[in-house]
């Protein structure tokens, strides 16, 4: 019992709001040395679970190219672009990415995309630059907000849809592994083939919703306020 006093540690260090990884740290002191590790132990525990998770860490190596990206302009490159295009909307704009998305996601490349390093610095900048050039006119506050909350919903449905038709993914074998507890047989293949009716409808669907979009901003009601 006295390996749960991490426990106790974690709650105690973020309710008088220490820094999480101080507290995390002396969290995970505490656990290895109450079930009888020595402190060289806990340390090359640290860095054995540090190697074999690197590649968590490579998120961190975008930012800084992401943020060189936008002060360099990318931002108003994308903006250009999509106002060349005359018959280009909001939705249809989103509706093409989603697309996109969904075949990136099916063939295993789901990882090309996410809100950090496409939606924030490229889709939602071509968004409002579409939505602005159709209405002739700058977007209101709260019609901003809703056409970068719909390049994120794009980017969200799109991947959560899509990502199962890939066989080798982690969800596809827990599925597999729930149905199998269940005693339900089925193999990995099955589950992919069954995922692409529901990436079809969620195209459909959601594809729907970016159409009615452009209609929403035409009629100005997402200028509404919040």
């Amino acid at each position: 019992m006295l390996s749960l006093v991490g426990i106790a540690i974690v709650a105690a260090g973020f309710a008088v709001r220490l820094n999480p990884l101080l507290v995390a740290v002396a969290a995970a002191f505490g656990t290895g040395l109450a079930a009888g590790m020595g402190v060289v132990e806990i340390v090359s525990a640290f860095g054995r679970l540090f190697n074999a998770n690197r590649y968590i860490c490579l998120v961190y190596l975008f930012l800084p190219l992401i943020g060189l990206l936008e002060r360099l302009g990318i931002q108003v490159q994308a903006q250009r672009l999509i106002g060349r295009l005359k018959a280009a909307t909001v939705g249809r704009t989103y509706l093409v990415f989603f697309i996109l998305r969904q075949v990136l996601a099916a063939l295993g490349a789901k990882d090309l995309s996410g809100h950090a390093q496409m939606v924030r610095p490229v889709l939602a900048p071509m968004g409002e630059a579409v939505a602005e050039e159709n209405l002739g006119r700058p977007l209101a506050p709260p019609e901003r907000a809703l056409v970068r909350a719909h390049a994120a919903a794009a980017e969200n449905i799109a991947l959560f849809f899509s990502e199962d038709i890939f066989v080798a993914i982690g969800s596809v074998i827990l599925i597999k592994g729930y149905l199998a507890a269940n005693g339900i047989e089925v193999s990995p293949l099955d589950v992919s083939v069954w995922a692409i009716p529901t990436a079809i409808v969620a195209v459909v669907v959601h594809g729907a919703r970016l159409l009615l979009l452009d209609r929403r901003l035409k009629a100005g009601k997402g200028a509404a306020a919040p």
